[in-house]
């Protein structure tokens, strides 16, 4: 009898820690209204053939030209200069197999963006270039357990003049903002991250993909890769909790027409959406 007892003590507990590691952040809601119904074109409005490629001066210019919001990639140097580029290696971008924390951006500059002349840019450049033009979604790739990034690329925001938000799939990102900058609205990215398992391993994977984590940074919403929301974590997030929700990457129209009322926000490439601006 006592057993029967406490089964059910166990599992209300559990259930209340799982709540509580899930949680977002409840008290900026006004705040994220802001990015909320926009269309952002993801690493900037390229072309799919990569005539104007991802990532570059080029596609973030056409961006604003069309008035999307912009999602874009930062990483650092080798010499700690903010670049904006997604991939961890050069390889398929630039066809050189080194890693960009591994290159000073003056080498960085040796290089080209697919075959084009368009060059790796500086994050502070393109904060100059889009000038709050657009909403910004800025995307903090943060491989190891220092948050310089961070630090850097709030040096560089103290002054922008738009509206700009971020995000990371590394909690510690979102953390160093709950700790430092609470004023920003802050985004947890996940997918299914253990089909395959990333290179994280599978613990850590598994904990992201499952929003486990949202303890540590208590993210503003959630930008989930759309095909893989059949997950407990994620919908109990957007239906109870009422968590924003941004979907990545839409790549079509008919797909954008299926989810645009399932989200708050799509992430988009590789077509020009037939919605101008926002949903």
């Amino acid at each position: 009898m006592k057993i029967l007892f406490i089964i059910p003590i166990v599992l209300l507990v559990l259930f209340c820690l799982y709540f509580y590691c899930i949680m977002p952040r409840l008290t900026r809601k006004k705040e994220a209204q802001a990015f909320l119904h926009h269309l952002f074109a993801h690493r900037g409005l390229f072309t799919k053939d990569q005539s104007i490629p991802e990532n570059s001066m080029a596609a973030f210019a056409n961006a604003v030209e069309h008035g999307y919001g912009i999602e874009l990639d930062i990483q650092l140097t080798k010499d700690k200069q903010l670049v904006v580029f997604h991939d961890h290696t050069l390889t398929r971008m630039c066809g050189i197999d080194l890693p960009v924390c591994e290159m000073t951006y003056e080498e960085l500059q040796k290089c080209t963006l697919g075959d084009t002349e368009e060059k790796i840019p500086l994050f502070k450049d393109v904060l100059k270039l889009v000038d709050g033009k657009v909403p910004l979604l800025i995307e903090i790739k943060l491989p190891t357990l220092n948050t310089y990034t961070c630090q850097a690329a709030d040096a560089l925001l103290q002054d922008y003049p738009g509206k700009y938000c971020i995000e990371s799939f590394n909690p510690l990102a979102l953390r160093w903002y709950k700790k430092h900058r609470k004023d920003v609205v802050r985004g947890q990215l996940s997918a299914n991250l253990t089909k395959p398992v990333t290179e994280a391993g599978f613990l850590l994977s598994f904990l992201v993909k499952y929003l486990l984590l949202n303890f540590i940074g208590r993210p503003d919403f959630i930008a989930y890769c759309y095909t893989d929301t059949q997950n407990v974590s994620f919908i109990l997030n957007k239906c109870l909790l009422h968590t924003p929700t941004f979907a990545w990457t839409v790549r079509s129209q008919a797909v954008l027409e299926k989810y645009r009322s399932k989200f708050d926000s799509i992430i988009f490439d590789g077509f020009i959406p037939a919605h101008k601006h926002s949903l």
